[in-house]
């Protein structure tokens, strides 16, 4: 039978307390590495996004909460948009049609008689309106003649200015410069059929063709049979 002493029995006590203690501060120390590497990604992740990553997270959260409520609104039988109109203040409604008509309302080439009417508009902002002048026109020519209808017929009853013929002419060199900067010469390939006169034809044409050409192939394959009707 072997005697341990009081003083070994406490050393040994002592010693396990030591290692007890040590292991929680080393799995502190591991916890803390781990977090604090976590917090580094983190940080770094952040920094890596883009700027407008914070509004554009919360446009779209907002647009998930509307189509959940669109989609709760339409189980219920009842009109979503209705519904969000009439909780729209006046102050509200009149700012955001301010910042509809800031908005570029060209969206592209949808037809020749849009692109045509929004030349006109464009041409027509800066015109700078004479009201004397208006007033003596309309004097002048009266109500029916002034205010043309489809089939009035008004052709040389008004007289250009020097300063409406100026005008004119400087928006057309306007036209002409802007034309100019963004033109770009075009290699032709000697391999395409050629359907055209001259490069703004040639122009023309594959425009015609982008949006049109899908619609006239069967009409253009019967030309080059000979079998169209």
């Amino acid at each position: 039978m072997s005697l341990v002493s009081p003083s070994s029995s406490g050393a040994t006590h002592k010693m396990t307390d030591f290692k007890g203690r040590l292991a929680k501060l080393q799995s502190k120390r591991t916890a803390a590495r781990s977090l604090n590497k976590r917090e580094v990604l983190e940080e770094d992740r952040i920094k890596n996004l883009p700027k407008n990553h914070t509004q554009k997270r919360q446009r779209l959260l907002a647009e998930l909460e509307e189509e959940k409520k669109k989609i709760a609104m339409s189980q219920e039988g009842k009109d979503y948009d209705r519904s969000r109109l009439l909780q729209v203040g006046a102050d509200d409604a009149e700012r955001w049609e301010r910042k509809k008509r800031k908005t570029n309302p060209d969206v592209g080439f949808s037809s020749y008689e849009d692109a045509t009417i929004r030349q006109y508009n464009r041409l027509s902002k800066s015109i700078k309106v004479d009201t004397a002048r208006y007033e003596r026109e309309k004097k002048k020519l009266g109500d029916d003649a002034f205010y043309a209808s489809r089939g009035t017929i008004n052709i040389g009853l008004h007289d250009d200015t020097s300063d409406d013929i100026d005008n004119m002419v400087q928006d057309l060199e306007k036209q002409v410069a802007k034309r100019e900067k963004y033109s770009r010469r075009r290699i032709h390939d000697d391999d395409d059929d050629i359907n055209y006169i001259n490069e703004r034809n040639m122009k023309f044409n594959k425009k015609l063709e982008r949006f049109y050409g899908a619609h006239t192939e069967e009409i253009k394959q019967s030309l080059e049979r000979g079998t169209a009707v």
